[in-house]
């Protein structure tokens, strides 16, 4: 039978994707990794290293390297890789067997659960990601468990629906904050698996060098979307950029997270992406750091609006299509869609930075060369988008596209929802306008009352000098 959780993990984070008998003649505890890239705070690992301890058993951790990763360019699996190196070396110190292999998910899931005695996947959120662990869940002959260490409060524990917006979920998570937001020790482990024989088909990713080979051969050219020379991937990396922001938050994070012309934001998006650092780490980290306000509203960030989104991919199948905007959206878009537009562009043009605005350009301009772009910015970059295409349906899409073609963060739960909150997702009908309606609106108005936006394409001129002279060093 099963195990109990560890009295570490809470079993709520832990969900059984078949009822087969375990294999007690096994070689390994199997965990494969995908979501969760660390190896701290990791409650999928941590419950395989349990397992392997109970079992006398050793810890085998795969990470299968896919050609076709569910929309992925060189730029998002390059700053990926850069983390697999220094992992492998944590992981090899608690006596683990870390690889990465060659190969489709559930393709090399199943394949070396052949010889295990039972498999343990990270939770996918995303429609691709969800239907590779059912997969092997469904065609296992090992018990398969799925872990949910991403967030802070489980998916399903912290509502059963999909919510309406940040206002109706917070109470609900805020409720079990306490359950949940607890800090996680590692497991020794008892037995070594570094020596084991296998795979033999190891792909060495221990150099900048042997990842760009990796990439050629995986279909990830050099015509795609260069890597950004600005940010290393990696747990690390990812440590490091947290303990930067942390020291200076304190009296400036509330005042400027929404002025784009500083850079007093924590860049832990694409970590979090990536599953470098553990959203409960960040947390707790924070919680002790800082103070006020600035501690209230980057917990808020965090926890709240960041989980709305997961629960808005879990529990809307049509997350990445226009259809599942609310009603009151698709209709007043609809009903504005003849509306003339004075300025109209294509998708290259915008991808181009080829518009009439300096500060939508600035923004363009700086998530190209940077992967990255300011949040405040995102907002105004997105509703930009859907004032100057020519239909809400063409808006909504080339939007998405930009978002996942470039943002190191793309195709991700908060990417999903961020670009369909610019058509009106978790929010409200305001006050009808030209081409938005019912839809909320932003303008260059706007910006230049609300912060200094010159200052910000001053800033992202610098940033895509400094990007270009590393890329050329």
């Amino acid at each position: 039978m099963p195990r109990e959780p560890s009295p570490d993990i809470h079993a709520d984070r832990i969900a059984a994707l078949n009822d087969a008998e375990e294999k007690a003649d096994g070689a390994y505890v199997l965990y494969v990794m995908e979501a969760s890239m660390r190896s701290r705070m990791n409650h999928a690992l941590e419950l395989a290293a349990q397992h392997a301890n109970r079992l006398g058993k050793r810890l085998l951790v795969l990470y299968p390297l896919v050609g076709d990763t569910f929309g992925a360019h060189r730029r998002q699996k390059h700053f990926m890789l850069q983390g697999v190196g220094p992992l492998r070396d944590k992981l090899t110190a608690r006596r683990i067997r870390f690889a990465v292999v060659e190969g489709g998910m559930a393709e090399t899931a199943l394949r070396y659960a052949e010889d295990a005695c039972r498999v343990v996947l990270d939770a996918g959120y995303l429609r691709d990601h969800r239907a590779w662990r059912d997969e092997v869940g469904n065609e296992a002959e090992v018990p398969v468990e799925e872990v949910e260490s991403d967030v802070v409060v489980p998916v399903g524990t912290a509502s059963d629906k999909k919510e309406h917006a940040a206002r109706t979920i917070r109470p609900k998570i805020h409720k079990r904050l306490d359950d949940f937001l607890v800090a996680l020790e590692p497991t020794e482990l008892e037995k070594d698996a570094t020596t084991m024989g296998i795979p033999d088909d190891e792909v060495d990713l221990s150099s900048d060098a042997k990842i760009g080979e990796a990439l050629d051969r995986l279909g990830f050219g050099e015509g795609g979307v260069p890597p950004v020379p600005l940010f290393r991937g990696g747990e690390d990396a990812g440590e490091e950029m947290l303990e930067r922001f942390l020291s200076t938050a304190n009296g400036v994070y509330s005042d400027h997270r929404n002025q784009p012309q500083t850079d007093d934001v924590s860049h832990m998006s694409k970590y979090l992406h990536f599953g470098n650092l553990s959203p409960i780490r960040i947390a707790l980290a924070a919680r002790d750091k800082l103070s006020g306000d600035d501690r209230d509203d980057f917990l808020e960030e965090l926890i709240v609006r960041r989980e709305l989104t997961h629960n808005f991919v879990h529990f809307e199948e049509d997350y990445d299509k226009f259809s599942q905007l609310p009603a009151f959206a698709r209709e007043t878009l609809d009903e504005h869609r003849d509306d003339e537009r004075e300025h109209v562009y294509t998708r290259q043009q915008l991808e181009d930075a080829d518009t009439h605005d300096p500060y939508w350009n600035a923004a363009q301009r700086e998530l190209v060369h940077t992967g990255y772009m300011h949040n405040y910015m995102r907002m105004y970059w997105g509703k930009k988008i859907l004032e100057w295409t020519n239909t809400p349906e063409y808006g909504f899409e080339t939007t998405l596209y930009l978002n996942n073609k470039y943002f190191l963060d793309g195709r991700d739960p908060n990417s999903f929802a961020n670009v369909a909150w610019v058509y009106g997702q978790h929010d409200r009908g305001w006050t009808e306008r030209e081409i938005f309606g019912k839809v909320r609106y932003m303008n260059r108005n706007g910006l230049e009352r609300k912060a200094k936006p010159k200052a910000y394409v001053e800033k992202v001129d610098r940033l895509v000098e400094e990007a270009e002279q590393r890329r050329v060093g």
